[in-house]
């Protein structure tokens, strides 16, 4: 049934929909989706790699700006889901990795699943400019796409025989990828906020230094011993 389903045209339509939601709602696995379907498409030519990732990327660009215009237009508390503390959380970890490094963020958040869809709320909550936020989040996209159809592509051709058992050894390599991927990128960001927190520390305690020249006292030559 679902290599029936691979071929058929109406698949592309509902994949659509499908990474549009997954760009501002987490509630579907996109990646999975992307990669089982490479897998199929190795064996059966269905569906067609070109049009499913000009499929996934028109979709997950539209869900990405989604997200990026309700955080402009309803902000981060909203919704009842937004006001959980580890949402918050996790916005509050977006709005200063944007700060900082607004470019790096968008494009390794992309590899994130709750990463973007707080980076792309807190883009648009910000004020973060439109134009750069789309031209960053579009190069992203690509590169999503690609690394999903390529992890489809070199998982599915382990099993020659059985595309199914392809596209589920595809899934699993995916999720544990993924997984690496995930806490790497959170691992590279933590490590950045701590040489910034440090720098910021170092740049503090060099402004509360006492100058000496700050501190003579008038009618005193601090250039010759006292006495």
């Amino acid at each position: 049934m679902l290599e029936h389903a691979a071929g058929q045209p109406w698949i592309y339509p509902v994949l659509l929909v499908f990474f549009f939601i997954d760009g501002f709602a987490t509630i579907l696995p996109s990646e999975t989706a992307i990669v089982g379907l490479s897998a199929l498409s190795l064996h059966s030519g269905e569906p067609n790699l070109w049009i499913l990732g000009a499929t996934a990327l028109v979709g997950a660009m539209a869900g990405d700006n989604m997200a990026y215009m309700l955080g402009r237009k309803i902000g981060l508390t909203r919704w009842k889901w937004m006001r959980r503390p580890k949402v918050q959380k996790m916005f509050a970890w977006a709005q200063y990795e944007l700060d900082k490094r607004g470019a790096v963020l968008i494009f390794t958040a992309r590899y994130i699943p709750w990463g973007r869809v707080a980076v792309n709320y807190v883009a648009g909550q910000t004020g973060f400019r439109h134009r750069t936020f789309f031209l960053l989040d579009a190069f992203a996209c690509v590169t999503w796409v690609g690394y999903s159809i390529g992890i489809g592509l070199l998982a599915g051709q382990w099993v020659h025989n059985n595309p199914l058992l392809g596209v589920g050894i595809a899934v699993a390599f995916a999720v544990v990828l993924g997984v690496v991927v995930d806490h790497a990128l959170r691992w590279w960001h933590k490590y950045l906020e701590r040489k910034d927190q440090a720098r910021e520390a170092a740049a503090s305690a060099h402004a509360t230094k006492p100058d000496p020249q700050q501190t003579a006292v008038a009618g005193v030559d601090l250039s010759k011993p006292a006495g």
